[in-house]
């Protein structure tokens, strides 16, 4: 750590980069709770709602190739301060219009803005740590991230219910703006010495073939990319519906329940973290931690569309945990790939994962929409088994793309 204490590291890049992805991840899932009035509000369908939430994805994506070059140019603080300008701007706007297409456009800003919280962090730790301490200290990160998603069910609703969804988005904007000061003045320039002498935009552009030919990258990407957009999409959106529809939730219910939801992500990142750095030491890879966390969260999915189990508030808190694991793969790219390329392989992990959960969003809401509405404008619990039992079939697809053949998985891991 060039001479530099555990604490200060801890104190001026993992804390900084950290609150980043709280708000980030904040942003990201506020809509599960104010969904409902939000709907109602502003007289949005199920394919409405799901496409002014799922634009937020689209252009968080959309910015990922771009924001991989920049951060292995500039380094992770210039991109972290520059880009939260747009996020406060998109808060302000989300606040304070009506107009279905405006709301589209805020929510797009919000994505820009926050898209580079999680991977400016990767970067820096990646700056700052030896990559076999990675699977920690990128699970600590990412853990104030789940602490985000814990912000946005019960608190979030305690504001709701007193200010209304407006206020709350007034709010968000002030907690950026303070978020990048602290980023600015706080995080030191020297983290950006760190990197490998700069390379020219050529050169950059050509190190993205060694990524995108990379059969390695391509074959825990796929699994990765679709069992995430099924977790983000219920984390951030349909988890809230499909408790009030099926399961007969109020509002406060589904608060609790996705709590619960973020506190087992929160144990998951910690815990896959830790575990996943110790048993290295066994010669045991970080790999096969997230092909038995996937399989872990395909096994709960079913146990809520079959009813396997009675407390829907638990299956939530283990599917937060066990679809955590796949947070680990970004500590799995950037110990395969040489540390010039973190930037630009972790963000094509991330492009690949907000596309596909653009998508997904999108997709749940259309399947939910083929049912009418009932009388208290929710959606019958049919159409919300159904929409997860597509994603489910879709999942286990990809999973067994993953796993098979087992000569390509240990080939590759070395």
């Amino acid at each position: 750590m060039n001479g530099i204490t555990q604490s200060r590291v801890f104190l001026s890049v993992v804390l900084p980069f950290g609150l980043g992805y709280y708000i980030s991840y904040l942003y990201r899932t506020v809509n599960v709770v104010i969904a409902g009035q939000l709907s109602a509000d502003l007289s949005l369908s199920a394919a409405n709602l799901g496409l002014i939430t799922g634009v937020y994805f689209v252009v968080f994506a959309s910015f990922q190739t771009p924001l991989g070059l920049l951060l292995d140019r500039y380094g992770p603080r210039k991109i972290q301060c520059c880009l939260l300008i747009f996020a406060v701007l998109g808060s302000i706007v989300f606040a304070s219009t009506s107009n279905y297409f405006v709301l589209a456009l805020a929510r797009g800003l919000i994505g820009l803005g926050v898209s580079g919280c999680l991977m400016a962090a990767l970067k820096a730790n990646a700056n700052w740590f030896p990559s076999i301490r990675l699977p920690l200290v990128n699970g600590i990160t990412v853990a104030f991230g789940s602490l985000g998603a814990l912000s946005a069910t019960i608190p979030i609703n305690y504001i709701f219910e007193i200010a209304g969804w407006r206020m709350i988005f007034y709010l968000l904007a002030a907690i950026t703006l303070l978020l990048l000061l602290i980023t600015y003045f706080l995080v030191p320039k020297e983290i950006e010495r760190n990197s490998e002498p700069r390379q020219t935009l050529r050169q950059q552009i050509a190190d993205l073939k060694i990524i995108y030919k990379s059969s390695f990258f391509w074959k825990i990407s796929i699994v990765t990319f679709v069992h995430n957009s099924v977790y983000l999409s219920y984390q951030s959106l349909w988890m809230g519906p499909l408790l009030r529809d099926v399961a007969m939730f109020s509002s406060s219910d589904v608060a609790k329940a996705m709590f619960l939801f973020n506190v087992g992500m929160f144990v998951g990142v910690i815990g896959i973290g830790f575990l996943a750095e110790r048993l290295q030491k066994y010669d045991i890879k970080p790999i096969a931690i997230v092909c038995l966390g996937v399989a872990g969260s395909i096994g709960i999915q079913t146990c809520f569309i079959f009813d396997f189990f009675y407390s829907k508030r638990v299956l939530c808190f283990l599917f937060g945990f066990f679809g955590s694991s796949t947070l680990l793969v970004y500590s799995v790219l950037t110990q395969r790939f040489p540390q010039r390329l973190t930037g630009r392989v972790n963000t094509a992990q991330n492009m690949l994962t907000f596309v596909a959960a653009f998508i997904s969003q999108w997709l749940i809401g259309v399947i939910i929409n083929y049912w009418p509405k009932l009388e208290n404008l929710g959606y019958p619990s049919e159409a919300h088994i159904t929409a997860f039992v597509v994603m489910i079939v879709i999942e286990t697809l990809a999973f067994l793309y993953f796993v098979w053949p087992q000569s390509f998985y240990k080939s590759q891991v070395e």
